[in-house]
């Protein structure tokens, strides 16, 4: 079988960046900045450092290390790290937490889609009432009651098949079709997010009737602390909530940067590599993400205009750009960001599980990415009919976009500084680098990191689960999503079982690797 490869050094570096770059810097991001205020940026900023970082660079160190020895995927790469007949199965999440997040990302991104050809024809140009745009977001995605996006050829399904068919050109080419979407998609995000930014930084204060909705008061929402001041700190949740955004927003924990890494060579600097996609993706976050939609809905509707993620994205937001001299522009140049944002992420969620099957079951590419097609599109399928409060959406996104994520992560810590053993990470991350490993590293990866994960999961269990369990009792999309992605779960582990079974066949006749 071929062995893929990335073309160049800057190749690598843009497609983790695009992959980590997503709906969550534009949209989640900023509705905790502006929720918390600037206490917010202390924990986040900690958890960045202590958290994020040395897990990325872990992650990039056994994903290198067990590249070289033949294996792209979780379960092999765990199989390579700790010789225990489970450690494949529980590789098993980092094809699960992917594939389960692709289900419904796809479908919020065919939403930006639909939303930029609305602004490109005038069909969402609606008036500067937000309760106009809450209704049509209402309808578009048949959040008022279960199946009524499948009433007809709707935009809403015409804008998922679009993506669908956008995502899979790119996904079926593997890691060159991915390495070249985000050579154009990256340079054009950020070009396209400075222009919407140059625009909301000069907007002055266009209301002179109200001076307090000023351009640097918006600013303010998102870097002053609080009116109780510092003693916001105390706020767990806020805590909770920042290690949750860094966790999330770098992509570690998804089985995304475990695949990708696996591709690096030996002479490549991992260590820069690391730092530079991490870094991108801060940028894109706090000083693209956060300055654009926080300063924008503050000066035209208010601290009010700024509130949940969706409603932020598609309801406050267009109402802003009807305020905007050229806000019709402005407005499809935003939704075109966030389509971009979401398909560089998109492209790379389902890399992992067709390099699983490419080398766990030989599967060529054109049937692990046929495989993937039929189950995925299951999957946004399913999504999309149970929308009614977005139920299915949020489900699967606990589960799969959350509660693995912490699983996976945990295990890979802990296999990494424990089992696998911290010195022969550090080892395996020098290798190659220019850059000098700082002496707190190894600390983070043995002790803090996997402590501070941990803490963060059990207050994150405590707080969140017992809600979850009781609308698994009471509400029946809830049970049908849950057992969606069961089967999913139990799918996967199928597969894992045969990959195992094949590695072992093939060890018993060249001898251990």
């Amino acid at each position: 079988m071929h062995r893929q490869s990335w073309s160049s050094k800057l190749g690598v570096i843009l497609a983790v960046t695009g992959s980590a770059i997503g709906l969550g810097n534009f949209l989640r991001f900023p509705g905790y900045a502006a929720k918390y205020g600037g206490a917010f940026m202390l924990p986040y900023f900690l958890a960045f450092l202590f958290l994020g970082l040395p897990i990325a660079y872990t992650e990039w160190a056994i994903a290198r290390y067990g590249g070289a020895r033949g294996f792209h995927s979780a379960p092999g790469i765990f199989r390579v790290l700790w010789r225990n007949r489970l450690a494949p199965y529980f590789g098993v999440l980092g094809l699960i937490v992917p594939v389960g997040i692709y289900m419904y990302y796809v479908l919020i991104e065919s939403w930006c889609v639909y939303y930029a050809w609305g602004f490109l024809t005038g069909k969402l140009v609606l008036g500067t009432d937000p309760e106009s745009y809450r209704q049509f977001f209402h309808d578009f995605t048949g959040i008022q009651s279960n199946g009524s996006v499948f009433a007809g050829l709707s935009p809403a399904l015409v804008s998922l098949v679009f993506c669908y068919l956008a995502n899979f050109y790119f996904i079926y080419y593997g890691i060159a079709g991915i390495e070249r979407v985000n050579r154009i998609g990256i340079p054009l995000l950020l070009l396209t997010a400075l222009v919407v930014l140059v625009r909301v930084l000069t907007l002055g204060t266009p209301n002179p009737a109200l001076p307090e909705r000023n351009v640097l008061n918006g600013l303010g929402a998102l870097w002053n602390p609080p009116q109780e001041g510092w003693v916001a700190l105390g706020n767990a949740q806020m805590w909770m909530d920042a290690f949750g955004q860094i966790f999330f927003s770098l992509s570690v924990g998804f089985g995304v940067i475990i695949n990708y890494a696996s591709y690096v060579s030996k002479k490549d600097d991992i260590l820069l590599s690391a730092t530079t996609a991490a870094s991108g993706n801060q940028f894109a976050e706090v000083a693209l993400g956060g300055l654009i939609t926080v300063p924008a809905a503050f000066v035209f509707l208010g601290p009010q205009g700024v509130g949940s993620v969706f409603g932020l994205g598609f309801v406050s937001l267009p109402a802003v750009f009807a305020h905007m001299p050229f806000g019709q522009l402005f407005g499809f140049l935003w939704f075109v960001l966030l389509f971009i944002a979401a398909v560089t992420s998109s492209v790379s969620m389902l890399q992992p599980a067709i390099a699983f099957l490419e080398e766990g079951l030989h599967l060529d590419r054109r049937k692990s990415t046929a495989g993937l097609l039929c189950l995925t599109l299951a999957g946004s399928l399913f999504v999309a009919f149970y929308s009614g409060n977005l139920e299915a959406l949020d489900t699967m996104d606990f589960w799969a976009g959350t509660f693995f994520i912490y699983i996976l992560a945990l295990f890979q810590v802990v296999v990494a500084g424990w089992i696998f053993g911290a010195d022969r990470v550090l080892e395996e991350a020098a290798e190659g680098s220019l850059i000098r490993l700082p002496r707190i590293l190894p600390f983070c990866i043995k002790y803090l990191s996997p402590a501070l994960l941990a803490t963060v999961f059990i207050f994150w269990c405590w707080q969140k689960l017992p809600e979850q369990w009781h609308k698994i009792q009471t509400n029946y999309v809830t049970q049908l999503t849950v057992l969606f992605l069961l089967g999913a779960l139990l799918f996967f582990t199928l597969l894992t079982h045969l990959a195992v079974l094949r590695w072992q066949g093939r060890l018993g006749k060249k001898g251990q690797r």
